[in-house]
């Protein structure tokens, strides 16, 4: 774990010379490549047009680099919500334990006891 942290600190260097630190931009540029690689070689294979391919290519890459940072970015977002409710739950449960708004050592109510009920029906 502690590993991980320290390479989403450190970034990691595109084309030598920008140091990206942005989380999840690396995953979508590596998957831009394989999505650019992919719909240019098929392109090329189905119309044998070379200028066409290309450009189909860098379309593949631009949309495959976005679908995949919208994803991860979408995924990280949620994950981070569902941590800081885990945290604020805990915060609670050390603030409210031993005390009489502890759920764990509130007993449960006895339905009569609830209020009236309606009258059964014949």
């Amino acid at each position: 774990m502690a590993g991980e942290e320290e390479d989403n600190k450190k970034g990691f260097r595109m084309l030598g010379i920008l140091d990206v630190k942005t989380p999840c931009a690396r995953e979508a540029v590596l998957h831009g490549a394989g999505g650019s690689a992919i719909t240019g070689l098929i392109h090329f294979l189905t119309t044998s047009r070379v200028r066409r391919s290309f450009d189909v290519g860098f379309a593949g890459f631009i949309l495959a680099t976005l679908g995949s940072w919208w994803y991860c970015r979408t995924s990280r977002a949620r994950l981070l919500v569902q941590q800081r409710l885990l945290q604020d739950g805990l915060k609670n449960k050390v603030a409210f334990e031993g005390t009489s708004w502890d759920p764990e050592t509130q007993t449960p109510r006895d339905p009569d006891q609830l209020g009236p009920r309606d009258p059964p029906r014949p």
